[in-house]
């Protein structure tokens, strides 16, 4: 019972439903992201490489057999045990061409050097491939001190171009009032957190749900604005065959 729960609770932080909207203090930010990744999904097929994989919470979207996940080479990732291989932050261990697609979620704002990281995407991805990228445009700092950009739609497709792709889709997330919904969650989060899973939890029902709810019903009464947004979701091809 208590695996369900936690099982249950951990799919609702990455890819929450309605449920989600009561637990998770990240509910518009995980659920823009999720819906995002699914709506561009049957793009990536074939032999597919997750770069920086994490727990990989989007693989079930993914029809192919063949899904290699890749993380970071550092102590706390291989306790994860949830990649299939590591690198060295710099160069992926794999001959040039060897991916149909690739995906690379929530990654890029973490790379110092983006034009290199993201021309050994291109080197290891296949001429014609598909690259399913997701990154902030607002977000607060995270992850410190390896938090080191965000990205308009403007600077993202510039630097794809210089690396050799094709933006081919484009989705913002959350470009409503649910943006402005979830960064106050944010930051009521940073100032409630504690050490004790329970009080989170009770946290997040008293405090974050209630704006959660309002986000959820707010949306059909107030404008859109694709100006602001909270992540960018790209579907990009690399040049050089059709």
């Amino acid at each position: 019972m208590l695996t369900r729960l936690k099982r249950f609770y951990e799919a609702q932080m990455m890819c929450p439903d309605f449920p989600g909207l009561f637990i998770n203090p990240f509910y518009f930010a995980r659920k823009g992201l999720y819906d995002g990744v699914r709506s561009l999904a049957p793009s990536v097929r074939g032999r597919v490489l997750d770069v920086g994989c994490g727990t990989q919470p989007y693989r079930r979207l993914f029809l192919t057999a063949e899904y290699t996940g890749m993380e970071l080479d550092t102590p706390e990732n291989r306790a994860r045990k949830r990649a299939d291989v590591f690198y060295n932050g710099q160069t992926f261990p794999f001959d040039a061409e060897s991916f149909d697609s690739l995906v690379c979620s929530q990654v890029l704002e973490h790379v110092f050097t983006p034009l290199e990281f993201v021309r050994e995407l291109n080197r290891v991805l296949k001429p014609g491939g598909y690259l399913l990228l997701t990154v902030p445009f607002v977000w607060d700092e995270h992850e410190q001190p390896y938090d080191c950009a965000r990205y308009t739609s403007f600077g993202l497709f510039a630097l794809m171009r210089e690396a050799g792709f094709e933006v081919i889709e484009q989705v913002k997330t959350m470009a409503d009032i649910r943006v402005l919904c979830q960064l106050v969650n944010a930051y009521l989060y940073k100032v409630t957190v504690s050490k004790s899973p329970y009080l989170n939890l009770l946290s997040t029902l008293l405090f974050m749900a209630p704006i959660n709810l309002l986000g959820a019903a707010a949306r059909f009464v107030t404008p859109s604005n694709l100006d602001l947004y909270l992540d960018n979701v790209i579907l990009v091809k690399k040049i050089g065959g059709e």
